[in-house]
Formats: structure tokens, sequence, C-alpha cells
């Protein structure tokens, strides 16, 4: 008896290794590439790429008619900005486009005022760059930031221009 429900188990573990392994087998690319529409472009790029310190590694123009055929847009064409962390193929691409309009709703406090993404994490190497740049910018900081998570790591959370929230984690120095 022990025995066949030994190899139940053991069938059962195969059976949930083997799905494990077919539903990571579904995709090309281990990254999430993240479509941001934000109402001003420059102020955003500002934002990410000198407070933040993202880097640009591309772009790309959606036209009028791939906007409508796929689904996209109704029509509406757009540049979208590729930024990722480090310029390399295993970093996420963060496309920041704009279309030049004003949200429909007003910009969250805090993460439980809406629905949808609400918060990026930001694994960094040293803190005090960043809030350098981020004070430079006058970006405010939410909460009682830097809050001390451990010995070694600490957490900053502040929002981009849209109030989209960034939570960065790491040393100080």
């Amino acid at each position: 008896m022990c025995s066949v429900i030994f190899n139940v188990r053991l069938l059962t573990l195969g059976l949930l290794m083997s799905l494990t392994t077919y539903a990571q087998s579904n995709f090309t690319s281990k990254v999430i590439g993240v479509g941001v529409v934000v109402a001003d472009l420059d102020r955003s790029l500002d934002f990410y790429v000198n407070g933040i310190g993202m880097v640009k590694t591309g772009s790309f123009t959606i036209n009028e008619d791939f906007g409508k055929r796929s689904g996209l847009t109704n029509g509406t064409a757009t540049n979208v900005t590729i930024l990722k962390l480090e310029n390399s193929p295993e970093a996420t691409d963060w496309k920041l486009m704009s279309f030049g309009s004003k949200p429909s709703h007003p910009k969250p406090k805090h993460i439980q005022d809406d629905t949808g993404m609400q918060y990026i994490t930001i694994q960094v190497k040293a803190l005090k760059p960043i809030i350098d740049r981020l004070t430079q910018l006058k970006v405010p900081f939410l909460g009682s930031t830097p809050t001390p998570l451990n010995a070694k790591a600490h957490f900053v959370f502040v929002q981009d221009p849209d109030g989209n929230f960034i939570e960065l984690i790491g040393p100080l120095d």
C-alpha cells in the first residue's frame, strides 16, 4: 500500500513539474515589456532618465493604419520611446508614449486609489544617487522614505509625473 501511495505521489509530482515546464515554454522572452501612456513625454523622460536613471534604448512609431488594425488605438498615430534599466536584451522595456491629453481620472495618492497596475519595483545598487537626482528634480517622496527594510536595504517611494508609483529598494550607499 505504501508503494502505491508513493507511486501516485511521484506521478503527481512529475505531472506538476511537466505542467510547469510546459507553461514556461510558451514564452520566447523572460521579460515583460510595459507600455505607459503619459501626458507629457518630455517631462516623463526627464523623470525616468535624469531622475530614476533609466537609459533610452530606442523608439518606434505606431502609424494610424497599424494603430487601428491592431486595436492599439482608434487610428491615432504615436511615437514610442523605449527605456530600460540597462541597455541589454534581458532588461524590461519601459515604453513611453503620449497622445497629448490629460488623464481622465485624478492622480492617485495611494496604491489602493485605483485598479490596474499601480506600481513597479526597481532594485538598485545604491539609493543615495537616485534620491539626490530626484531631489534636484523636486520629485516629492511619499511616506517616511527612505524607510529601512532590514540592515542592508531601504525603501523609497515616489510617483512619476502621471501618478504611477515607483518603489526603489536597495542599500543607501
